[in-house]
């Protein structure tokens, strides 16, 4: 195995990007306002563009950290999805998304009725595990966000390990589930 050099960093601005759409009956449940799995399809599309930018390739959504849904969504909202890199690990990627809805006809601001945490995987055309370049965070915000997004991940790899030992626990104890 030959060592590679590390890659270059990219500023979070390079792969920032913003989805929008206009919602519409076929979008709604039966409540009858717009369905939340609609709303987060546009959040992982959105997730996906700016991790597959970042890495310079093919990314997977390896899990939704946290779906917050703010405020309802109705038939006839123009919805912004804006998504940017928070940090990087050597092959994942932490994804942030706001969700902002307005009326399609009316000049009043958006509003926030959404956010979102994805974590992805740079894959190769084996679907193996590649490496991605670091994200430099370049705003007070952006640094802010990489710290938060550090210890999202540090709280994700310590339930990992708590449920993994419980599991181990339990079947040592020779309880089957």
């Amino acid at each position: 195995m030959t060592d590679q050099a590390p890659l270059e960093g990219k500023p979070t601005a390079a792969s920032r990007t913003t989805l929008s759409h206009i919602m519409t009956g076929s979008d709604t449940n039966l409540l009858g306002t717009v369905h939340g799995g609609v709303i987060m399809k546009l959040v992982d599309d959105a997730a996906g563009a700016v991790a597959g930018r970042h890495s310079g390739g093919p990314a997977v959504t390896a899990s939704m950290d946290e779906m917050v849904f703010l405020e309802p969504v109705r038939v006839g909202d123009l919805v912004h999805v804006k998504a940017q890199v928070n940090w990087t690990g050597r092959s994942s990627m932490e994804v942030g998304v706001r969700v902002l809805a307005e009326r399609w006809n009316e000049s009043t601001p958006a509003t926030q009725v959404g956010s979102a945490y994805l974590v992805f995987a740079a894959v190769d055309a084996d679907g193996k595990p590649r490496p991605v370049p670091p994200v430099v965070p370049e705003t007070e915000r952006d640094k802010r966000r990489y710290q938060e997004a550090q210890i999202r991940r540090t709280h994700r790899l310590a339930r990992r390990r708590a449920i993994r030992e419980l599991r181990e626990q339990r079947a040592a104890e020779g309880i089957d589930d």
